[in-house]
């Protein structure tokens, strides 16, 4: 009796021990399914795009702009990817400012009448797009496509929510003096109270317009550049060559130096028929001084 209760008891014993054990593994499976889970969740959340793209806030109004740094593989094309992904968003292109900084250039003769230019360069683009602010995030995930290297990223949500109550207080308070002014007995000074009012209600639509279009749109400023430098090779003239084989020809210049003899006679001639009155003075007084200096070398020959 005793050692069946024995054997009873040892069997209880192992049975709650396998079930322990197995209870622990599928506790462990579960949490590390359950870390799985969380992680990927956290991996998610990793590579998508900062919170304050997608940002909405009751009772809040945010106007968002973005600036991005990047290089990309290709500037035209990624240009033509960003300008496109901005098309398929209902947003537009404000500004593209693509060129390329030459590093240096050096021209390689290569025969007599050719050579080759060769340009190292790098490709830079600057833009500035507008897109709906709701697809803010769309937007900005669909260029990192572009990307090799994230230099910079920064997205801003200013919050203009007493910007636009005070707004609307404004209108109120232009619209109240404009009735206001109404009330006035006809006058110069009703007249330019009631224009500068104008003025300033208009410059306050104005403010309205814009800041409706900034809420709407959202501004995105964007520079791309090619991280390695690429190389052209443009075929041009060997001018070197063309140069020296005009140089100098003998025949030609023997003949223009003829040419030039013979005009320039013609000028001295022409120069001097201009002067011919001081021709003849002077003439006369060589003249006269000569004729003196004889008529005093003849003197002591009389006096002997």
């Amino acid at each position: 009796m005793k050692t069946t209760y024995i054997k009873l008891s040892l069997s209880a014993v192992l049975l709650l021990g396998i079930y322990s054990c197995k209870k622990m593994d599928a506790s462990s499976e579960s949490e590390l399914k359950s870390y799985e889970v969380a992680d990927s969740a956290a991996a998610t959340v990793a590579d998508s795009v900062s919170s304050v793209a997608s940002m909405e806030v009751k009772d809040k109004k945010f106007i968002k702009t973005a600036d991005i740094n990047m290089e990309v593989k290709d500037v035209y094309n990624a240009t033509i990817s960003i300008e496109k992904s901005v098309q398929e968003l209902g947003g537009f292109v404000t500004k593209s400012n693509l060129h390329s900084n030459v590093m240096s250039e050096e021209t390689y003769n290569t025969s007599d009448t050719e050579a080759m230019l060769i340009k190292k360069y790098q490709t830079e683009n600057t833009m500035q797009v507008r897109v709906p602010t709701e697809k803010l995030g769309d937007f900005l995930t669909s260029i990192n496509t572009n990307k090799l290297f994230l230099n910079s990223r920064s997205i801003n949500a200013e919050d203009v929510t007493a910007n636009i109550k005070y707004s609307e207080l404004e209108a109120k308070r232009n619209q109240q003096t404009s009735e206001n002014i109404e009330k006035i007995k006809t006058n110069k000074d009703k007249v330019a109270l009631d224009n500068d009012n104008m003025a300033e209600g208009n410059l306050q639509k104005l403010n309205v317009m814009n800041m409706a279009d900034h809420l709407k749109y959202s501004t995105i400023d964007i520079y791309i550049k090619e991280p390695k430098l690429r190389i052209a090779e443009i075929a041009v003239t060997n001018t070197k060559s063309i140069d020296n084989k005009y140089r100098y020809n003998f025949i030609y210049d023997a003949k223009d130096g003829f040419v030039y003899g013979f005009y320039l006679i013609q000028k001295i001639v022409v120069g001097l028929i201009n002067i011919w009155p001081i021709l003849i003075i002077a003439g006369a007084l060589v003249y006269f001084l000569r004729k003196r200096k004889a008529v005093r070398s003849e003197l002591p020959k009389s006096q002997d």
